[in-house]
């Protein structure tokens, strides 16, 4: 039976700890041990949310069996593999704490750093993420592309992190509830978190090897990262005003048709030569042409958003906090504040 999102006005708990699970089974008792430990002796109340995505080994059962002996545990089974960004999606709409951690189920995060990670987190700061010192992957086919891609993501979206890889981060509640996800953009959470405004912060954190299993990555999702960058890019520039991004680009490439074709006009007239067999002109009326498809594009995409945030009620600005001081025999303008 499919069982819609849960909608979660306010948070319930102190501590949601969200972990998507892709084929670990040999990972889930351990997991299970040492973040009950590290856990405890952080000394909140937590639950624990797992995401069964699609795993095609025992992991189903395994969790199921953890779930029945530990009732802070809550379990999620997709129904086939949907990938960590839609396990992250669950595990943000079900979670209930005040602070939502995520981490890894391959024990690669230390779950050890999650009190530090807290503590930092405690300074006031709305997203805190990992900073894996010491990493164990392969040099050229992880670390290096690794480090490449996370200085492309800081300089393209300025949001700067040394390792947006990292699972283990803390977000603030509202965070993850504000922030949609679908795609690829689970590591792209903090840059889309910062049209919200959010102060963001990074801690190292341990990286240890994995004992079972093999990692899920491989080098072909850097092209993945790629596209999903350009996605971002868009949406924290131009996401509330697509006519900014797609009339500029109009307003370029017309005005060089324009231009063209202004001087085809002047060499037509001076030398009184035949331009119509010209490739020059066709360039210019395709440009032209093009420019008046891109402004027409940005308004109707202008449109789009305009439906997009009316239909929904979708705010454009976010309040971090909001004081006020009655006056004696006045209506308070916000009942409960």
């Amino acid at each position: 039976m499919s069982v819609a999102p849960q909608q979660i006005e306010a948070p319930e708990l102190p501590l949601s700890v969200v972990i998507p699970i892709f084929n670990e089974e040999g990972n889930i008792e351990s997991l299970h041990k040492e973040l009950t430990a590290a856990l405890t002796a952080i000394g909140r109340d937590y639950e624990v949310i797992a995401i069964n995505d699609g795993s095609q080994d025992r992991s189903h059962e395994m969790l199921n069996a953890v779930q029945a002996r530990d009732e802070r545990w809550h379990i999620i089974h997709f129904r086939r593999n949907f990938g960590q960004t839609a396990a992250l999606a669950a595990g943000f709409d079900a979670a209930r704490g005040e602070v939502v951690v995520t981490i890894d189920a391959d024990l690669q995060n230390d779950p050890r750093d999650i009190e530090m990670i807290l503590d930092k987190f405690a300074e006031g700061y709305d997203i805190v993420s990992g900073w894996r010192q010491n990493r164990k992957e392969s040099l050229f086919l992880r670390r290096i592309p690794s480090m490449l891609a996370n200085r492309l993501i800081s300089r393209s979206t300025g949001i700067k992190l040394h390792d947006y890889g990292c699972t283990l981060k803390a977000y603030d509640f509202d965070v993850v509830k504000g922030v949609q996800l679908y795609g690829e953009l689970h590591r792209f959470i903090p840059a889309l978190a910062s049209q919200m405004g959010v102060r963001v912060a990074e801690v190292p954190v341990k990286d240890r090897s994995r004992h079972w299993g093999s990692s899920k990555y491989g080098f072909g999702r850097t092209f993945k990262v790629i596209l999903d960058l350009i996605v971002v890019v868009f949406v924290l520039s131009y996401f509330n005003r697509p006519l900014y991004v797609f009339g500029a680009a109009g307003f370029l490439v017309g005005g060089i048709g324009a231009l063209l074709g202004a001087y085809l006009t002047v060499f037509k007239l001076l030398t009184e030569n035949k331009i119509g067999d010209r490739p020059l002109l066709q360039l210019a009326a395709l440009l032209m042409v093009l420019g008046v498809q891109l402004i027409s594009t940005g308004i109707v995409a202008d449109m789009l958003m305009r439906t997009y945030h009316e239909s929904q009620h979708k705010p454009i600005y976010f309040i971090r906090e909001r004081k006020r001081t009655e006056k004696a025999g006045e209506d308070s303008l916000f009942p409960g504040n």
